[in-house]
């Protein structure tokens, strides 16, 4: 399949690179920084990229692609940028099925607790949370967005409470309840993610929603 990969350089976009031409997928990565793809390109070799800034991109570049991964990522000053890529890529490929749109999420808009509230409304009372609360209130927003879109192939992936670097593990599966391993954890490496990233492209089980994973 051709993949293209949003972010590529980022924790979450170079995993899921990694992952898929592993699989034998033909993968363009796409990221701010020729500086940063070339090191991309020295872990993975094979991969095409292009150094843009996504916004600048038109549909006829982008077309062509089995799948879009969007794993943009940015600092809290202009994580507005979420909702605004996911409404341009939606609109791009209004009415049609094909490429299909991958969205990584962010863990604030899953329940927790008994009563089922939001992680981000935890995520709000943390200490100097105004110094990063905006990525999860805007990737919330996101979210909320993509839910309204009906004529659009997508689907969301959001990680745990905690998202790091590390190879896959044994995975847990969810749609909207913040997920725990057996010993009360909540995370998800990178090549968690990236393994149900890429089995979700190839093996499509979740139409128009979001799903979560964690390590088991």
């Amino acid at each position: 399949m051709k993949i293209i990969v949003i972010g590529a350089t980022g924790m979450a976009g170079s995993a899921i690179v990694q992952e898929a031409l592993h699989r034998g997928h033909e993968v363009t990565g796409i990221a701010r920084s020729q500086k940063d793809l070339d090191e991309l390109t020295k872990k993975n070799p094979g991969i095409h990229t292009r150094a843009a800034d996504v916004f600048s991109l038109s549909a006829p570049e982008l077309s062509g692609a089995d799948a879009i991964v969007d794993a943009f990522a940015t600092d809290p000053a202009h994580a507005y940028r979420h909702v605004d890529l996911a409404t341009r890529l939606v609109t791009m490929f209004r009415e049609t099925m094909t490429p299909r749109l991958v969205f990584i999420l962010g863990a604030g808009s899953l329940q927790t607790g008994a009563d089922h509230h939001l992680l981000v409304d935890d995520l709000r009372k943390l200490p100097q949370s105004e110094t990063f609360i905006a990525v999860p209130e805007n990737q919330y927003d996101e979210l909320q967005f993509l839910r309204t879109v009906k004529n659009v192939n997508w689907v969301g992936v959001s990680p745990s409470q905690q998202f790091a670097p590390g190879p896959a593990k044994e995975a847990l599966l969810g749609e909207d309840v913040l997920l725990h391993n057996a010993a009360g954890d909540s995370h998800t490496s990178a090549g968690t993610m990236a393994v149900a990233v890429l089995n979700e492209i190839e093996q499509p089980a979740h139409e128009d929603t979001r799903f979560t994973v964690a390590d088991k």
